[in-house]
């Protein structure tokens, strides 16, 4: 019931509120595309800290997204991580497309969002909750699991909204193993806005417009014939996001598991760097 009404509370609470700046969400997706022909660099580690006998792990993804045109953004993810005193591992690739469906700004603007994923068992980015996943995933070796192939496609219905500087966001997500497994699904949700609305008339980097702060909620929705939000996990995400004038966004969030089969927690870094007119 707490994770069913928190659901409803951002999802409901925020939809009559809706910047241009960066959001600071980790998981969800919003409309916002990149600038056409600018490159963007990231870096975002998380710390996970499971539970179940599972050890502390440190994961790692480089992203490379870039501004196709003003409908199509494409991004590239390098996935490494390391676990305990293990050695650390690459542990695949993804490559995702987001296609904004209605070019003007509207009440709800929706993107759809196509995602080619190939990695192995030992992944530890938990970019996303499907299925039934929880914290019993993460008790095998990594050792083990970097002998496991996955093969995914994953599509998202990203419904994004900007009002008065809010945005708020979700996502219904879908994730096919084509190994043959059923379809998973999950959802993701969000809002946020800036500390101030109104710029300060000269460069500044500690300004309360450079900074904005949110919070995410997301998970697993069970799988094709048995879609439910019981025997799976979910997650709470405060977030925070501080944009510099240069081109340079940092953000952080920790997600806190909202039942039993979550883990006990995910703290996300994130340092990003913008390149305008990558190839112009």
């Amino acid at each position: 019931m707490l994770v069913r009404g928190s659901i409803l509370l951002v999802l409901l609470g925020a939809a009559g509120l809706a910047s241009a700046q960066e959001t600071p969400y980790f998981i969800t997706y919003t409309h916002h595309m990149e600038e056409p022909g600018s490159l963007e660099i990231a870096l975002n580690p998380v710390v996970g800290i499971p539970k179940g006998g599972a050890r502390r792990f440190t994961a790692s993804s480089l992203e490379l997204e870039y501004g196709v045109n003003g409908w199509w953004t494409s991004e590239l993810y390098l996935d490494s991580q390391k676990t305990g005193p293990d050695r650390a591992l690459f542990t695949g690739w993804r490559f995702e497309n987001r296609f904004r469906l209605l070019m003007k700004e509207h009440a709800v603007n929706p993107v759809l969002y196509v995602e080619y994923e190939d990695i192995t068992g030992a992944d530890r980015m938990l970019k996303e909750v499907v299925g039934f996943d929880t914290f019993e995933d993460l008790l095998q070796p990594p050792d083990e699991g970097r002998h496991e192939k996955k093969r995914e496609v994953e599509t998202k219905l990203i419904l994004s909204s900007n009002r008065k500087g809010w945005n708020v966001a979700g996502n219904l997500i879908a994730e096919k193993n084509l190994n043959g497994s059923p379809i998973e699904f999950g959802y993701a949700a969000a809002v946020s806005r800036p500390l101030a609305l109104a710029a300060s008339p000269d460069p500044c980097s500690l300004c309360p417009e450079n900074f904005s702060v949110g919070v995410e909620m997301y998970g697993g929705l069970g799988e094709r014939r048995q879609v439910k939000l019981a025997g799976t996990s979910h997650y709470i995400a405060p977030a925070i996001a501080w944009n510099l004038p240069n081109g340079v966004t940092f953000k952080f969030s920790p997600s806190f598991g909202g039942n039993s089969n979550s883990n006990r927690a995910l703290v996300r870094f994130g340092v990003s760097y913008e390149i305008p007119q990558f190839f112009r």
